[in-house]
């Protein structure tokens, strides 16, 4: 029986691919041992423990863990209007350039939106990309650029779904930076909003933040209610002590203990103390004080503001700190198409984009360079890549579906902006037509984005994992390359 060599240093890929059930003795299964180590790849719901054990095995060898390196992704879902943000068309007629005005950045020859000018005093720490290809990107899911992988569109391809997301990968690929923290958290509004574990399995899947922390609640269409959301993943049931987890655990610790018998090699041992680990994740205190913004300094809090999206925003620089992975915001109110899909003035609750953009925007220039400031001067922007972005731009021209200034889907240009991650910033990279309506010159891919992604948290760019029907996919598609300008 042959088999196919990871190219991240490891046999076949499955959800203990570790214990190399197939390594030494050849290709082939020629002991009990082997044949315990090969049938545990059938265990599920173990991949927490499972990135603990990569953690501690590369200290048992002495090899140094991978630096604390995350990725903060400001998901503006719906699709923001890149001619009426970054990509400005001033020349062109009003129906195409739309109603906002240009204005002057820090970097002399960039000029963004009027109601972006927070951006446009730190534009020497932001990379504007104006000629990202979004081809097959949609929402409801919004998967293909958050997977890198244009294949993950559910809505053309039956098994899009399946394609995981780049997070989930950097989790498998990378483990987390922290072990007693969750190695990818969303903020989601939708789980149609965010990329999942996908082939990967349901153990990859992102941690709901929103569960986790004590947060405001708004209505479908951004109005606050007056209350806050409880921290429900944390709040044991009644009568469920942490003892008594404890107590349940160490049970289970036992049970394992008595196969333990039959693995001389110690595997099972090790099992219950990274299985142990992963209960101390949720009845620990590290991630419950991560999650809780009343440890944070008031003036940072009203710094930040109130707003949900900003206590979010907050709240990912939090995370990051205590050593999470990737962190993904859904800038949403409404759990349908997003609060950035704005066909009009007509269609409610987005509007079109002087009634729905044009208040979105003051609101996401405080969050995102408030966010930057901070990483910055806690040390951690080299450290932490900050990606703006949602799924695809909008139409050249206004006045679609009926409506007066509304803006359509247009899944062929968008822009993105970046800060951080220790790269080269203070540039434009690409082009749009003079219209807006496709790229001039140099394409970035969702395959290019990932390999940025990849490059910058460590991750192998020839890694693959493997499918439902054990086939290798390679983690980068299309050819992509990291962004040179960037990095």
């Amino acid at each position: 029986m042959t088999t196919r060599h990871s190219t991240c240093g490891q046999h076949a890929e499955h959800a203990f691919s570790h214990f190399n059930a197939l390594e030494r003795e050849g290709l082939t299964l020629l002991s009990r041992r082997n044949m315990l180590k090969a049938s545990l790849a059938g265990i599920a719901g173990l991949s927490v423990p499972d990135l603990l054990r990569v953690k501690a095995e590369a200290a048992r060898q002495g090899k140094r863990s991978p630096g604390q390196k995350s990725v903060i992704l400001l998901w503006m879902t719906g699709g923001p209007s890149h001619i009426d943000t970054w990509d400005m068309k001033p020349e062109r007629p009003e129906m195409n350039r739309g109603p906002f005005s240009p204005i002057e950045t820090k970097v002399p020859g960039i000029f963004i939106c009027e109601h972006l000018p927070k951006q446009a005093a730190m534009m020497d720490k932001l990379t504007l990309i104006r000629s990202v290809d979004c081809k097959k990107s949609s929402h409801q899911p919004n998967q293909v650029i958050q997977t890198g992988d244009r294949l993950a569109a559910p809505r053309s391809n039956p098994k899009g779904h399946q394609y995981p997301a780049i997070a989930s990968l950097c989790t498998k690929f990378r483990g987390p930076n922290n072990t007693a923290m969750p190695p990818y958290v969303a903020f989601y509004k939708h789980k149609s909003h965010v990329a999942w574990g996908g082939y990967l399995g349901k153990s990859y899947d992102p941690f709901n933040g929103n569960a986790a922390a004590a947060l405001p609640v708004y209505d479908l269409v951004g109005k606050k209610v007056g209350q806050k959301a409880a921290p429900d993943i944390f709040r044991l049931p009644q009568g469920l002590t942490q003892n008594r987890i404890y107590q349940r655990r160490s049970l289970v610790a036992d049970f394992d203990r008595l196969r333990s018998n039959l693995d001389q090699n110690g595997e099972m041992a090790a099992l219950d103390t990274y299985g142990q680990r992963a209960v101390d994740l949720i009845v620990g205190d590290t991630a419950r004080n991560a999650f809780d913004l009343s440890q944070e300094p008031a003036n940072v809090r009203d710094r930040y503001g109130d707003h949900l999206w900003c206590q979010q925003t907050l709240l990912a620089r939090r995370l990051v700190e205590a050593g999470v992975n990737f962190v993904t915001i859904d800038l949403s109110y409404h759990t349908a198409s997003g609060t950035w899909d704005n066909h009009g003035d007509n269609i409610p609750p987005y509007g079109g984009i002087s009634r729905g953009l044009k208040p979105l925007l003051p609101l996401f220039d405080h969050l995102h360079t408030t966010l930057v400031s901070d990483l910055e001067e806690r040390g951690l922007l080299d450290d932490t890549l900050v990606i703006a972005m949602g799924e695809f731009g909008r139409s050249p021209n206004m006045g679609t579906q009926g409506s007066t200034d509304g803006r359509n889907h247009w899944p062929v240009v968008m822009s993105m902006c970046l800060a951080g991650g220790g790269m080269r910033h203070g540039q434009v990279i690409g082009a749009s037509e003079r219209d807006g309506s496709k790229i001039k010159e140099r394409p970035v891919t969702p395959g290019d984005l990932a390999a940025t992604i990849y490059r910058h948290m460590g991750v192998p760019l020839d890694s693959h994992y493997i499918d439902n029907r054990g086939r290798p996919t390679p983690i980068i598609h299309e050819g992509g390359q990291p962004i040179s300008e960037l990095v």
